[in-house]
């Protein structure tokens, strides 16, 4: 069973005071979130979490499951400035990031910024455009800067790409790079509303959702809440979970795990880094100062399912990456 030591327990009462007060206000983005998108509580949590955790995310869902809606409406409640960018086959890196404009009068360059300078992008269904504008991506999510000719911007702090894709439709659509795939902290499944959250939802609706006012949190209290998620206490134990979770996407045959033609590639140190983070985030939002094993293994879905490269074998099989998940969760012992 997983227990802190007693000088731990004691450094972290401080640190316990502070997060008790401001889960409180991160808490409030969630209701305030609640009163615009019915159910979906997964999400919503998610979008926070890649809030605090300065991490993008990738959106896998069908057409009107409110991706969208909870991006933007994340986006005006924290007050943060947003840009919904379509990608389509036509579009181009200079349309996102921008590009050089020769101005007659001076005879000199001029830079046009691109749609890209917000502090949260809804990249659109980022698997329609071609590799050389998903790649326009690439910098901008890693470095948090852009470079246009021979300059380079930095970009708003804080900046989130949160992304979203069609898993069925294949027609007129573009595989993601694995290097940009891999610089998503999460992907996040959307499924279909149950019964009563879809009734709540068309009454909202009727209702008319401009009456809607939310009450929003100012994006200090966000920014402190993100110092106390990197203050979150997590123990060697858990970080070593953590190494044996990911190692096993790998060497699955190192943990007993007959995997081995199953998985063509692992999860990348990335998913070591992310699958920290997003435990802390999530401790946070519980209104813990420490991990638990409980919170690597409720992140551990979002954070793994698009690194772990799937093989034909078991694609034939119809297996998915949460099925390996699974398998792994259940195989590696909890500390």
């Amino acid at each position: 069973m997983f227990a802190l030591s007693l000088g731990v327990v004691m450094e972290l009462r401080e640190l316990s005071e502070q997060i008790e007060k401001e889960s409180v206000s991160v808490r409030h983005i969630m209701t305030e979130l609640e009163r615009i998108i019915v159910g979906q509580k997964t999400l919503l949590e998610r979008l926070i979490a890649g809030i605090l955790c300065d991490g993008h995310i990738l959106l896998e869902g069908l057409p009107g499951l409110a991706k969208t809606t909870a991006v933007k409406s994340l986006a005006s409640i924290i007050n943060l400035s947003f840009q919904r960018i379509q990608f389509t086959p036509d579009l181009l890196p200079a349309d996102i990031i921008g590009t050089q404009i020769y101005r007659p009068d001076t005879s000199n360059f001029e830079v046009k910024k691109g749609p890209i300078f917000k502090n949260i992008i809804l990249a659109d269904e980022i698997n329609r455009a071609p590799a050389k504008v998903q790649s326009a991506l690439l910098e901008a999510m890693q470095e948090r800067q852009i470079t246009i000719g021979v300059e380079t911007f930095n970009l708003p702090d804080p900046f989130i790409v949160l992304a979203t894709q069609n898993p069925i439709e294949q027609e007129g659509t573009y595989p993601l790079p694995e290097a940009q795939v891999d610089r998503f902290m999460l992907k996040v499944k959307i499924d279909y509303p149950n019964e009563t959250d879809e009734k709540e939802i068309m009454r909202r609706v009727y209702r008319g959702m401009e009456n809607i006012i939310v009450d929003p949190v100012d994006l200090s209290i966000v920014i402190s809440a993100k110092k106390l998620v990197a203050n979150i206490h997590i123990e060697d134990k858990i970080i070593d979970y953590i190494v044996r979770l990911v190692n096993a996407t790998r060497k699955p045959s190192k943990f007993g795990l007959e995997l081995e033609n199953m998985i063509s590639y692992g999860a990348s140190p990335r998913a070591s880094i992310y699958l920290g983070l997003a435990a802390k985030a999530h401790a946070f939002l519980a209104g813990r100062a420490y991990v638990t094993p409980q919170d690597v293994k409720h992140m551990s879905y979002d954070v793994l399912r698009h690194r772990i490269m799937l093989s034909y074998e078991a694609e034939a099989e119809g297996m998915v990456a949460d099925d390996i998940i699974v398998q792994i969760l259940d195989r590696i012992e909890v500390p």
